[in-house]
């Protein structure tokens, strides 16, 4: 080691630490900007993710819901294996891509199936945080990522929500609104709220 030497290193290092601390610190605090943007813009989709459209496949138990009260499906469906259903009570059986017309008729959206039992997603009595972090959880959301939740909210079986049939009430936000919240959330960090 050359005479000197140790102390250019160290002179090196702060002038470094003292260039990399800011950008570090300003990187930081604009992750925490963005939290309470995140948590707000999650705030403003959760009517939507407790509403019956989503509810009543994010269900309890090993079957779906049906109704605006979200009652149990009334020909006794199951979950089954896959979140298809079971045997001769598939999902498709009644449930074709599109609604069928008339009132209260089977809905439809292309790929109509629960979420499967290993990662049901059932958030009936969590609080909106538990909601999020449920989300975001993946060994509990199907080892997605928070883009594919993105995705996942634009999904036409996700989307059908908006266009649920006659005798369906339609979520509560437009699907507009939403989307473009859904992918604020994602934006600014996927922050949850604090409840």
């Amino acid at each position: 080691m050359r005479p000197g030497s140790g102390r250019k290193a160290s002179i090196a290092a702060a002038v470094v630490a003292g260039l990399l601390g800011p950008g570090v610190f300003l990187a930081r605090q604009a992750g925490a900007a963005g939290e309470p943007a995140a948590a707000a813009a999650f705030a403003s989709i959760v009517p939507v993710l407790r509403h019956p459209r989503c509810m009543n496949c994010h269900s309890s138990g090993d079957f779906p819901r049906q109704g605006d009260d979200s009652h149990p499906h009334a020909m006794d469906v199951r979950r089954g294996p896959g979140g298809h259903g079971v045997t001769a009570q598939k999902c498709e059986t009644c449930h074709q891509d599109h609604n069928l017309d008339g009132r209260n008729m089977p809905p439809g959206a292309p790929d109509w199936h629960l979420p499967p039992p290993s990662t049901p997603m059932v958030w009936r009595g969590l609080t909106d945080r538990q909601l999020c972090e449920l989300l975001k959880d993946r060994r509990q959301n199907g080892n997605r990522s928070v883009d594919q939740i993105v995705e996942h909210m634009a999904t036409p079986l996700v989307l059908w929500g908006w266009q649920p049939g006659e005798g369906r009430t339609p979520v509560p936000v437009s699907e507009a609104q939403f989307t473009a919240k859904v992918k604020e959330w994602a934006a600014q960090g996927a922050a949850c709220p604090a409840r």
